[in-house]
């Protein structure tokens, strides 16, 4: 799953352009953001560009941060997640 701050819509359209097959959030109120350390006030423009891959139970396995290529970032944590689990 992806988030970003922009609307339903615009996230939907987005993935659609890119042919992803993950599901989009948005975080127009940035809550999510904040929580999980991607922004840090309320009027931050974008969120931080981070990845948390959980286990089956929830917890945190690999975190990925700022830096990665949006391009092929879900294939490499594919398989980190193939390799873990």
């Amino acid at each position: 799953m992806g988030v970003s701050f922009d609307d339903y819509e615009d996230n939907q359209s987005w993935a659609e352009d890119e042919g992803f097959t993950f599901e989009l959030w948005s975080d127009d109120d940035k809550t999510m953001a904040l929580y999980y350390g991607a922004a840090s006030s309320q009027s931050q423009s974008w969120a931080d560009r981070k990845t948390w891959l959980l286990d089956a139970e929830g917890n945190v396995a690999l975190t990925y941060d700022v830096g990665f290529d949006i391009g092929v970032h879900p294939a490499q944590v594919l398989e980190d997640a193939q390799k873990l689990f």
